[in-house]
């Protein structure tokens, strides 16, 4: 009778224990995995976050070359041995894998590696897609493998200024992919088609992580140069974010937000970890439930099987107790690499800014410096036919360009000392006219309208700082009519006692839906060789006096209000 009621007693304790192992096991799963996606999707932003700041430092070296005086001394003149030299220390200095400046030919005339065998002077880029989008579009950009050194690499061009050439930057993303591997995890960015281009695991790099048609994936094989795809390196698992890498290592993996050009970046993170807790929770819901019950049975026995019973428990909880240490030593060591990459974010983050600042000095000034241009020009002609007074009103109005130019720039300098300029009383009309004169020879080729301005209209403001916004928004809408058969842009104010409005509206195509959102971030523009400062500019002009700048709705062009205080 004894003998069987131990072994009901065991097989209770087994089938409760068997049960509750089951429900913590399901409930500490579903736990770890929220833990570990939500772990795993901060540090994968953080990862393309650095990737596309390291991109956009880069993308600002051809344009702040695109008018350099040894790239046109080079392509007017043929000589080359100072713009060599010049872009070997450039390469040097930003980590760019190789500069070159590419002729009207389509060959390279002048390269960062110059001295070595591999050098690209001479070797004909025609067949590129990067050197015939800059031709036609003042930009290009290409991911692909080098002809010459057969590593792969994100190619950044930009139309020279005098339209003859094109400046080309070639990022290789060595240090990222050193850093992804060295913070752990899988880590690879695919293109909008699924393509693994930057990877922590070389061997993926050209491998489509979706099915891809005959024409797509010949499209992508002729354009980044590889012979072959691959076929995807894990499979994808049902249930969430599972897959399988390496025929039988479970990961999860969490996919960020895609950056500017599409890319998007994918962290795969192992998920032992949540079976190792998994198994943990349910040997102690086993454990406690079959200690529990085998102890209610135990309190009939003898105290030498109970002193037994109690040395078995006490093992099984130091070996439980040393389990949880190893992990709370692993998560230790997975929080010290996240604060690695914080910190090269934030590096990378400072890199990028000092580009943004030098790319609005050349953007704030390139409209008086064109303007400059067209008068020098224009009086040229009058002085040939004996026109001296027009030739009189042309230098004056050089006169008062190099004026705001100097202006614009220690407006700039003030900003890098975090002193905003002076605001006082200035009359609108003095403002209106200024942008006018910058715009002069442009606005000529449009129909455009402007109110009466009372002289005696006074605003609070900046005079060359509210002209700028002005100047900001007019070419943008002279950008916008580009092409279009009856161009139209119209300046309409309107006055409600303590402030006043001037509105911009022209006829042009619009503002997309999916640019509008983030119309005042950096870097956001629908213009091929755009920018994308004129308006972060123009926006922290108009907070900064007191006043401010928005996007009107509206059916056909766009409409942007401009309000300031009255004096």
């Amino acid at each position: 009778m004894t003998e069987r009621r131990v072994i009901g007693w065991l097989l209770v304790a087994l089938l409760l224990g068997g049960l509750s192992a089951f429900a913590a096991g399901r409930i500490v799963t579903a736990r770890e995995t929220d833990r570990l996606v939500v772990a795993t999707a901060a540090d994968a932003r953080l990862r393309a976050t650095l990737l596309v700041s390291e991109i956009a430092r880069f993308r600002l070296l051809p344009l702040a070359m695109a008018d350099d005086r040894d790239v046109v001394t080079a392509l007017s003149e043929g000589r080359t041995d100072a713009l060599n030299r010049k872009l070997e220390a450039l390469a040097r200095q930003t980590g760019a894998a190789v500069i070159y400046l590419i002729g009207p030919d389509g060959r390279a005339i002048a390269s960062s590696n110059w001295r070595t065998a591999a050098s690209f002077v001479g070797n004909d880029y025609l067949f590129r897609r990067y050197y015939r989008d800059a031709l036609a579009l003042g930009a290009g950009e290409q991911f692909a493998l080098g002809t010459v050194s057969r590593k792969p690499g994100l190619y950044l061009a930009r139309r020279t200024a005098t339209a003859r050439g094109v400046v080309v930057v070639k990022l290789d993303f060595d240090r990222i992919e050193q850093a992804w591997r060295a913070a752990g995890g899988i880590t690879f960015a695919t293109n909008p088609v699924g393509v693994v281009l930057v990877t922590s695991r070389p061997d993926w790099r050209f491998a489509a992580t979706v099915p891809l048609s005959a024409p797509a994936a010949s499209a992508v094989r002729a354009d980044s140069g590889t012979q072959v795809l691959q076929a995807p390196p894990f499979r994808r698992l049902p249930g969430r974010r599972s897959m399988l890498v390496d025929a039988d290592e479970r990961y999860i993996e969490v996919v960020a937000p895609p950056g500017p050009d599409g890319w998007r970046v994918h962290l795969a993170v192992p998920a032992a970890s949540i079976a190792a807790a998994a198994g943990i929770a349910r040997a102690a819901a086993a454990l406690i439930v079959t200690v529990l019950l085998v102890g209610a049975w135990a309190l009939r026995e003898r105290g030498r099987r109970r002193a037994k019973r109690t040395a078995g428990l006490e093992a099984a909880v130091a070996a439980r107790t040393a389990e949880l240490s190893r992990e709370i030593e692993e998560r230790a060591a997975a929080e010290a690499r996240a604060a690695d990459l914080r910190e090269g974010l934030r590096q990378a983050n400072r890199l990028a800014t000092l580009g943004q600042i030098t790319a609005g000095v050349a953007h704030e000034t390139a409209q008086p410096v064109a303007a400059i241009r067209t008068y020098a020009a224009n009086a040229e002609q009058f002085l040939l036919r004996g026109e001296i007074d027009e030739v009189r009103g042309n230098l004056r109005a050089i006169g008062r360009l190099t004026e705001r130019i100097g202006t614009v720039t220690a407006e700039l300098r003030g900003f890098a000392r975090r002193r905003s300029g002076d605001i006082g009383a200035v009359p609108l009309i003095e403002v209106v006219e200024g942008a006018r004169l910058i715009l002069k020879e442009r606005l000529a080729h449009v129909a455009f309208e402007m109110p009466v301005i009372p002289a005696d209209l006074i605003v609070l403001a900046g005079r060359v700082r509210l002209e700028q916004v002005l100047v900001i928004l007019l070419q943008n809408a002279l950008e916008a009519v580009d092409g279009h058969a009856e161009p139209r842009i119209v300046l309409s104010m309107r006055s409600d006692g303590a402030e006043v409005s001037l509105t911009v509206k022209d006829n042009g195509p619009g503002i997309a839906a999916e640019v509008a959102d983030r119309l005042f971030t950096p870097f956001a523009t629908s213009r091929a060789n755009g920018l994308g400062l004129g308006l972060v500019i123009a926006q922290d002009i108009m907070t900064d006096l007191g006043g401010s700048l928005r996007l009107l709705p509206g059916d056909g062009g766009a409409c942007f209000d401009v309000t300031v205080r009255r004096a």
